[in-house]
């Protein structure tokens, strides 16, 4: 809701700019969403070294 309020804001002010912007977000968007992709795979392939490195210390602990 922010970011249409003020993407309105932009309207506003300067039409052309917020036009380009509304054509380009897609774009941008889509070129993107691989680095995305890719950080979630490196953040939780991270997490499950992390886990399994700490599983011998979880097991010690709940006994």
């Amino acid at each position: 809701m922010v970011s249409f309020l003020l993407w309105m804001i932009l309207l506003v002010l300067c039409w052309p700019l917020a036009l380009l912007a509304i054509i380009l977000y897609p774009i941008i968007w889509l070129i993107l969403l691989p680095f995305r992709l890719l950080g979630f795979a490196i953040d939780l392939s991270f997490s499950f070294v992390r886990n399994l490195l700490m599983l011998p210390f979880t097991v010690l602990q709940r006994r």
